[in-house]
Parts: C-alpha cells; sequence; structure tokens
C-alpha cells in the first residue's frame, strides 16, 4: 500500500506506538453501513422486514452494517421508498451528535450528497426548517433529490458560497453542522484516489478555507445555538487548530462534551499553539481502534458576545405568499381536499404554474441561488392538479385517501420503479379512477393516475429503476 512519505511521517508522530496498527487496518476489508430514516420507519419495524443480515453500528441507534460484498441494498424497494441511506458508519457521526430536535432551524453547509442532511431532516420530523447548502450546483442537485426520496419537505436547498448566507442568516439557526471539504486522509483506506488528491491540495490548502468556512457559519449561529464541525481527515491543521482559530476568532464559543463511545479518541490539545486542554473533548476517530473510517469531530456552543450583544439581526419575517384558501385555484383546492393532513394555506406558495408549501419564517431570499424552497407539491396544467414525486414521499399512506399497497414480492413494484404502466384491476374498483399512491408495504413510492383498472405511471422519469 502505498502511500506519501510526508503523510507517513506525519502519523507516526501522531499515533506513536498505535502507528503499525493504524497501518494494519489497509488489509482489512472496508466497512459498509446503512442508517435508518426514523422519519419513515421505526429501527424495530425496519429490522422485522430488512431482507439482509443487519449487525448494529454500536455508537449509531438507527445505523447497521451489512455485507457489501454480498448485499445490494441500493438495488432494493426499500430503498426507492426512501427507508434507509447507504453511508460509511463513521460518516454517520456528526449528524447523530448535533442533537437536533424537532422545531429546530438547521443549517448543514457542505451538505451534498446528503449523508448527514437527510439525518438532520428526519429528526426534525417535519417541523422547523432544514437549509442543506452546497456551493455546486451540480452537486446540491443530488442532495435535492436525496432529500425528496428521504419525504423531507420543510427545505430550503441552497447552493452558495457560505460567506454570502451570512446577512441572510445571521444569528438565524439553532444547530449548524459543517462538514467540512478536507484533504480526506481519513478516507485513504476506503478510496485509494483520495492519495493522489492528497499530493496535489494537502492540508494547508484546506485549512484556510475550513477556517473561512467555520467563521461564517458561527455569525449564523443564535445565542445558545449548537455547531459540530467536522471533517474526515487526521490533519491537526484541520482539526483541532481549525477549532483553536474559531475559540480565538470568537471566544463566546465553548466546546461541548459529546456522547462517547469505547473506540472515540480525545482531540489532541498538543498539535495546538495554546495547548488548549478543553480540545480533549474534541473527538477523532481512528479506523484501527473501531469499524469506521478516520473522522473528526467537534461539538461547540455559542454564548453571548463580549457587551452582551449577540448580533442576531436573523430575518425572521416569512415572505408574503398566498394569503387565503380564497385565492387558491380550484384544481388545486380540490386535490388537497384528499390529502387527510391540515394544510396552512398562507404558507403556499404559487410561483409560475409549480405550488410549494413554505416552511415557517422563512427570510426573502432574493439574490441567492437555490434549488427549491419548501415541499414541491405540483403543478397546475389546464385546469388540473398534478401531485409530485416529492409530495409523494413526503406523504405517509394513512395521509391519502387513495392507495395501491402493493408487497414487496409483487413484481409489480420493480415494474413501477422502471415507469412501466399497470394492470391493477385485481385492487380497484370498475368505476375507480383518479389519483393512487402507489406504495410498497405501506411506504409511498410515487403517484399513478387509474383509469379502466389500468394505473397510468407518473414515477419521476430522472429516479427510475435501472437494469442492471
Amino acid at each position: 500500500m502505498y502511500l506519501p512519505r510526508a503523510f507517513e511521517e506525519k502519523m507516526k508522530d501522531l499515533l506513536g506506538a498505535e502507528y503499525e496498527a493504524y497501518l494494519s487496518c489497509f488489509d482489512e476489508p472496508r466497512h459498509y453501513g446503512l442508517r435508518v430514516n426514523t422519519d419513515k420507519i421505526s429501527v424495530e419495524e425496519f429490522l422485522k422486514i430488512a431482507p439482509w443480515e443487519l449487525t448494529p453500528v454500536p455508537w449509531i441507534s438507527n445505523g447497521f452494517y451489512y455485507d457489501g460484498e454480498k448485499d445490494q441494498p441500493a438495488k432494493h424497494p426499500y430503498y426507492f421508498a426512501g427507508l434507509y441511506y447507504l453511508q460509511e458508519p463513521s460518516a454517520m457521526t456528526p449528524a447523530d451528535r448535533l442533537r437536533v430536535e424537532p422545531g429546530d432551524r438547521v443549517l448543514d453547509v457542505c451538505a451534498a450528497p446528503g449523508g448527514k442532511a437527510t439525518e438532520l431532516g428526519a429528526r426534525l420530523a417535519g417541523t422547523g426548517l432544514l437549509a442543506a447548502n452546497d456551493l455546486s450546483n451540480s452537486r446540491a442537485k443530488g442532495l435535492l433529490k436525496n432529500l425528496e426520496l428521504f419525504g423531507i419537505g420543510n427545505v430550503l436547498i441552497l447552493s452558495e458560497e457560505p460567506g454570502k448566507l451570512v446577512p441572510y442568516f445571521r444569528g438565524y439557526f439553532d444547530k449548524i453542522l459543517i462538514d467540512a471539504p478536507c484533504s480526506g486522509e481519513g478516507m485513504f483506506r476506503k478510496d485509494r484516489k483520495m492519495i493522489r488528491a492528497w499530493e496535489e491540495h494537502g492540508p494547508e490548502f484546506f485549512s484556510k478555507l475550513q477556517r473561512s468556512i467555520i467563521t461564517q457559519a458561527a455569525q449564523m449561529l443564535r445565542t445558545g445555538g449548537m455547531l459540530l464541525y467536522s471533517t474526515c481527515t487526521f490533519s491537526p491543521e484541520e482539526n483541532e487548530q481549525t477549532i483553536e482559530y474559531l475559540l480565538r476568532e470568537y471566544p463566546e464559543f465553548t466546546i461541548c462534551e459529546m456522547e462517547g463511545y469505547e473506540g472515540f479518541a480525545h482531540g489532541m490539545p498538543e498539535v495546538t499553539e495554546s495547548g488548549n486542554q478543553e480540545l480533549k473533548k474534541t473527538v477523532r476517530i481512528f479506523p484501527h481502534r473501531m469499524k469506521g473510517e478516520g473522522h473528526f469531530l467537534a461539538l461547540l456552543k455559542k454564548g453571548e458576545e463580549a457587551g452582551g450583544m449577540d448580533g442576531s439581526t436573523a430575518g425572521r419575517m416569512a415572505g408574503k405568499m398566498a394569503a387565503s384558501s380564497e385565492k387558491l385555484p380550484s384544481e388545486l383546492k380540490e386535490f388537497l381536499s384528499t390529502v387527510k393532513r391540515e394544510f396552512d394555506t398562507a404558507r403556499i406558495d404559487i410561483r409560475a404554474d409549480k405550488v410549494y408549501y413554505m416552511p415557517e419564517d422563512v427570510p426573502p431570499l432574493k439574490g441567492i441561488r437555490f434549488l427549491r424552497t419548501g415541499l414541491l407539491l405540483g403543478e397546475l396544467k389546464k385546469k388540473r392538479f398534478e401531485p409530485s414525486q416529492a409530495l409523494a414521499m413526503n406523504l405517509k399512506k394513512e395521509e391519502y385517501g387513495h392507495i395501491i399497497d402493493l408487497p414487496v414480492s409483487d413484481d409489480r413494484v420493480v415494474k413501477y420503479l422502471k415507469g412501466e404502466t399497470l394492470d391493477v384491476e385485481d385492487l380497484t374498483g370498475p368505476k375507480d379512477k383518479g389519483w393512487y399512491l402507489v406504495c410498497v408495504d405501506g411506504y409511498p413510492l410515487g403517484f399513478g393516475k387509474l383509469g379502466n383498472q389500468t394505473l397510468k405511471n407518473k414515477y419521476l422519469p430522472g429516479w427510475r429503476w435501472q437494469s442492471s
């Protein structure tokens, strides 16, 4: 296994007697992880229906290992129902330790492809707000898909340099997660291509970027709010020294203890200029100590600034949206009457022909790039309303009156996911027609339109099942 000489020397200094144990882990197989979407299904219920052998990730309550050489959970209808996310086990830790609660306003600063954001959104359980940002517009599109697949509707999907977000969200968020761009040293074992990237852009390059991001994020956190900073690297410049920099620039922040695990290693104050012993509260994950790749985590709380002001000028006033149900198009009102859920009509926003259900108290966003604001309910088309794929994934089976629920063993499930028209004469009455929510074992997959016992497929083309 080739490792750059400079990296080897640094790791010897960092690990001392544990260095040989670290090297030996490169000969071991990688670990594959699956994280249950607890906003759709409980862990207990998922284990009853999971068709693979799963072993708990001991420090993540909804995380499991699976055999990635044998099993293919990404090619299963339950994946298309958004019941789980495939994620490296150590990478599950940041979103788990941020302590997100229903009603929080949460920002994921560097969110694509959505591994952390999907867990943050699931913990909000349809309340509060999740703002998920990624500078890359193409990566943000993948982020949007993953959040919609998970059924998360209380979202803002942004694509901006974090500093540009500060004037819009100063002091606005209760929780912020920064899974920072980094040199990727902790991923060398999983992805050997990261070694070449490290040689091109090492820790010094990324540490400057991280210091910019973390200080920008600090301004968007409210007093009393929590910030979790993480990387998948071992570099002190990108880890403890970045936290030391934040504390120097924003002394109102303090480092908090995280829920522990026997494999976690303490942060290393000795690699910083200040030697601040509070840095021991940060966490390092080494692959020779536990079944996961390399990671670093720091959980911080924001106190009041000197002088007692926190600078919170967050635009907490929502933009003007549809004012009353009387102003809603009749075809939209007719469809919403079939959904067994209360909609606050003041939060319904119609732009061109698209209809969105906005989160509460969203500040005006004019001037910044975004891919989605709120839940896309559907589209108005020539005196009819067509519900969206995002709405289908956001609904629970019991929230919609017209259901076609197929067992996972029914070959029509895969046919539906491939975009094929379905014969459902055995499941519907001779006069039934209209929009139906198609489910697998009670979990929504998408919509179809029924006529003459034939279901016209409305599954989103870009999401369709691809044959091997």
